[in-house]
Parts: C-alpha cells; structure tokens; sequence
C-alpha cells in the first residue's frame, strides 16, 4: 500500500501536499511503525520499573500532550515532529492498555474488544464528519485531530491483542509469527481487489502494533518466558538507535514527502 492507493476514494481535486500533516506511505513508514510499536511497549514497562506506574503514567501522559502540541503546531508534516508524536502515542497507548489490566484488573479478552469499539467509535465519527477516512485527508485541524485519536486507539487496541494472545499460550515469539501472518493479508486482499486501500491500510495499521510489540517484548523478557533476555533497557535503547537513523534519513531525504497529489 503506497500514498496513491490511499488516495483512490477521495474526491477528484489537487492540493499542495505540503498541507497534509502526515508522511507519505513508503516502505520507510512501515519500516518507522513497526520500531515505534516495539520501542513503546518496552519504553513503557522500563519506565514503569524505574519509577513506578503512576509517575510514568503522569510522565507519559505529560510527553504525549508537549508531542502532540507541537504536531498540531505544525503547519505541514516534518518528520522529527511527526515520529517523535507518534512513538509518544506509542509509550502512552501502552500504558493505557496495561493501567486497565494490571492497574483494574481488566482482562486482556475483555480490554481488547473494548478499544476495538472505541477505535470503532472513532472511525465512525470521522466518516460522519469528513467523510472520508483517507489519511491524506488530514489537511484540517478537525481531521487532523479525529486521525490522531484513531492511532492513539489503534495502539491500545494493537497492546491488548499481543497481550492476549501472549498470555493464551502462543507467548511473544508465537503472537508475532501470528501477527507476521496476519498483517499480509490486507496487503493481499488489496491486490487482488478484495479490500479497499483505505481499509486495508488502516487493518496492517492495527497489526503493526502486536507485531512490533511482541517481537521488541520477546527479544526483552527472561528465558524462562521464551525470551532472549537481552532486557527492556538495552532492548528499548536499540529500537530508538534504529528509529532515529530512520526518521534521520527521511528527514535530511525527503523521501516521505511528497508535493502534489490528488485528494
């Protein structure tokens, strides 16, 4: 799925896309999703460890507003701004999936489908008002803030999933063999005319987050829970290295952005 497919259900008229507030859909920004979805699960329980869950809850939250502040300041997309909003969203959508279990006790079979109403939710509102749920539609403050409350949505739906099926016996590296599989299939489903590009893309967009997530949480957690137990700390430093390099690169590139398309 690339920036053209998601254009395809938009009305037939051109505008600079220097106005649209969100990266063009390359390998890059498959490549950026999947590290940010790892570096904030295990971001999120390495904070919690080190100070505690409420002050790295309050913290989290604090870093995700100042993050989305400055997005929303913003009068086109850049990358640094962008990324850095989206691995916040990363760190804090975790913590809101894990406050509901381990802070409520609410279990992952009944949490999951919880932010899958609510992204539900989300969608719904969106289409009504814009009616449109293309992401290079989000040339509005409007639009631009129900787009950023679908991905806040979509990585709290995407830690309860990997959570789940982790804890129900496929544990990390069997969840992202799963969700490794699973996240083909919109991108099948599109090629072969099955599935819009809108909704597939949305559907790799949920996956991304258990996918990343369970690979990042297998490659930090001890032996004895089928981990590598390289730790969170290394584990969350590593994934920010590959994360930077990336966005570093797009940013001194240019290869995320792109001038003019029909929306």
């Amino acid at each position: 799925m690339t920036t053209d497919h998601l254009t395809h259900d938009l009305p037939p008229r051109r505008i600079p896309h220097a106005a649209s507030k969100v990266p063009e859909v390359t390998v890059y920004f498959w490549i950026i999703k999947v590290l940010t979805t790892g570096m904030g699960e295990t971001a999120s329980d390495f904070l919690a460890h080190l100070f505690g869950p409420v002050p790295a809850v309050g913290l989290g939250g604090l870093a995700l507003v100042a993050a989305l502040a400055v997005q929303f300041t913003a009068r086109r997309y850049v990358a640094w701004i962008y990324w850095t909003a989206i691995v916040m969203v990363s760190v804090f959508g975790t913590m809101a999936a894990d406050v509901l279990h381990v802070g409520l006790g609410v279990p992952y079979a009944l949490s999951t489908p919880f932010f899958l109403l609510a992204l539900a939710a989300v969608f719904a509102l969106w289409y009504a008002s814009e009616r449109t749920l293309s992401i290079h539609g989000i040339t509005t403050r409007r639009r631009e803030t129900f787009y950023w409350a679908a991905v806040l949505a979509t990585f709290a739906l995407g830690t309860a999933a990997g959570d789940l099926t982790a804890t129900i016996g496929l544990g990390y590296l069997g969840s992202a063999v799963l969700y490794a599989v699973a996240i083909a299939v919109p991108a099948v489903a599109h090629r072969a005319g099955r599935m819009g590009a809108v909704l597939a893309f949305w559907s790799a967009y949920v996956i991304t987050r258990p996918l990343g997530a369970s690979v990042a949480d297998w490659m930090a957690v001890g032996h004895g829970r089928g981990g590598l137990a390289l730790g969170l700390g290394p584990v969350t430093a590593a994934w920010t290295l590959a994360i930077l390099a990336f966005v570093g690169y797009l940013a001194s590139t240019g290869k995320d952005v792109r001038r003019d398309t029909a929306v």
